[in-house]
């Protein structure tokens, strides 16, 4: 939930002329992480740890230079949240047993992203 409110915090902070970077980031955030997630059976949704960080951090130097480490780290929460859990939702159906969102797996992606994107974009 915490980088989840400071995405929003941050969110409504960023001038009006870097949104549309955001959303742009964010959407291509969605896509890379609904493509590197995948449901463990037992485990939960998992997502190599490093990978959206290096994306989103790029993605934010390229797209919003000026404001690389505030949009590295929405795109990157949110794009974790959205692609890896929300967008794989009807997958759960397919395994019996628990099985966790939010949890281990993506817990990892979304911590990592959060604190390594916004390092390396702020570099």
């Amino acid at each position: 939930m915490i980088p989840l409110l400071i995405s929003f915090y941050l969110l409504i902070k960023l001038p009006f002329e870097a949104l549309s970077s955001v959303f742009l980031i964010t959407g291509l955030m969605i896509m890379l992480c609904y493509f590197l997630a995948r449901p463990v059976p037992g485990v939960g949704i998992a997502i190599p740890g490093f990978l959206p960080p290096l994306f989103s951090a790029g993605l934010s130097l390229i797209f919003a230079y000026h404001f690389a480490a505030p949009c590295a780290f929405i795109s990157g929460v949110l794009g974790t949240l959205i692609g890896a859990d929300l967008f794989h939702l009807p997958d759960i159906k397919k395994y019996r047993g628990a099985l966790s969102i939010g949890g281990a797996g993506v817990f990892d992606g979304i911590f990592l992203t959060a604190i390594i994107s916004a390092s390396l974009a702020a570099l």
